[in-house]
């Protein structure tokens, strides 16, 4: 196997199952439209929460994925708040909302750090916690921290190590300077570039990439923010943290039943990829979502939510 060759596939692959993106336009910012927004009474320069729903329902925390806010739940969020209350996160840096704590540094570590932190301080009863994409690592980081203080957890098209859903194979050495050169190249685009198309970024991903990118926008953000969100979405590995975890893990993924996608191969990937789990995974593949799966098939999406929930 050529290492240089199969840096290259691996890197520009997890970009293609990892860069979360929006159907809303990058203006909209992260409210959810629908019922009213209670702003959580919590502080930070790194989050930001928005309470909806039932004030006495289970706790339920949703958290988006690399370039994109609260908005991505627009379609799950009238389906859940008669039931529950909702904690509707956002990442600092994303969107249109400016980057204050996320402008430097580590950014999943110190993300993840501030989600529990907002869950302990607010009282949350073992809340499910939902995560799409780098919002899923953020959340296996979450409740490997926070042991039987996280009720459940949901991943949604999302890995501990996105380059395992490409080859078993790869590890973070092959990926590291291809992922270093991904966030000098974000570093140069302007912040126009940055809220559009993923492939203006400069990448000829082909065929797959553009159906995974089809019909998708992304919100952007501040490019400190998305720069480190790609270069850690691209070689961060939780795999060893996996043990930790005693919560239920349900993973939610898009899947092809044509041959010729990437969507069709990617069952065995996903198992392989969350193998270390203390108590086997529920694995849930959606027919005709690709990585936006609460966008792409919202109605098979709520389903599976209202039963992960249950």
């Amino acid at each position: 196997m050529a290492k240089t060759r199969l840096s290259i596939i691996v890197v520009l692959s997890a970009v293609v199952m990892a860069f979360g993106a929006s159907a809303q336009p990058s203006g909209s910012g992260a409210t959810v439209r629908g019922a009213p927004v209670t702003q959580a009474p919590f502080e930070s320069e790194r989050i930001i929460v928005e309470v909806r729903g039932r004030p006495d329902g289970p706790d339920v925390v949703l958290i988006p994925g690399l370039a994109s806010t609260s908005a991505v739940w627009a379609k799950l969020v009238p389906e859940l708040e008669g039931q529950y209350r909702l904690h509707l996160v956002t990442v600092r840096g994303f969107g249109e909302y400016p980057a204050q704590g996320n402008a430097s540094g580590y950014l999943g570590t110190a993300v993840a750090a501030e989600i529990s932190r907002y869950i302990e301080t607010e009282g949350l009863q073992r809340p499910a916690v939902i995560g799409h994409s780098m919002g899923g690592q953020l959340a296996l980081r979450i409740a490997a921290d926070g042991g039987d203080r996280i009720g459940r957890v949901m991943l949604v098209d999302s890995s501990p190590f996105f380059p395992s859903l490409i080859n078993r194979g790869a590890t973070r050495a092959d990926v590291e300077p291809l992922a270093r050169l991904a966030y000098q190249g974000v570093m140069l685009l302007g912040d126009d570039m940055l809220r559009s198309h993923p492939a203006r970024l400069g990448l000829d991903l082909g065929d797959g990439a553009d159906r995974v990118f089809n019909g998708l926008g992304w919100q952007g953000g501040d490019r400190r923010v998305l720069a480190q969100g790609v270069f850690e979405v691209l070689t961060t590995d939780l795999r060893y943290r996996l043990p930790h975890i005693t919560a239920p893990v349900t993973i939610v993924y898009g899947w092809s039943a044509d041959a010729s996608s990437p969507r069709a191969v990617v069952d065995d990937l996903f198992r392989y990829s969350f193998m270390n789990l203390r108590q086997p995974a529920r694995f849930e593949r959606v027919q005709g979502a690709e990585h936006m799966v609460m966008i792409d098939q919202p109605r098979t999406f709520g389903r599976l939510v209202q039963e992960f929930l249950r």
